[in-house]
């Protein structure tokens, strides 16, 4: 099964390319990630991080 696939991908003019391509994605797409975790702001983690907290406390108070 393998060789068939590995076969028919080597007759495909230009195929090499898509493998860097991702791989390069994937390579900055964390990157970038990376470098936004250690950037972001304490204040911004602390807001984003109580938002489900505060939605649960939202639901608490309108029940009661």
């Amino acid at each position: 099964m393998l060789k068939y696939i590995k076969g028919h991908m080597e007759s495909i003019d230009g195929i090499e390319v898509y493998p860097i391509i991702s791989l390069l994605i994937f390579f900055i797409f964390f990157a970038i990630l990376f470098i936004w975790v250690f950037t972001a702001k304490k204040n911004y983690i602390d807001q984003v991080s109580n938002i489900p907290l505060e939605n649960e406390e939202d639901e608490n108070t309108t029940n009661q």
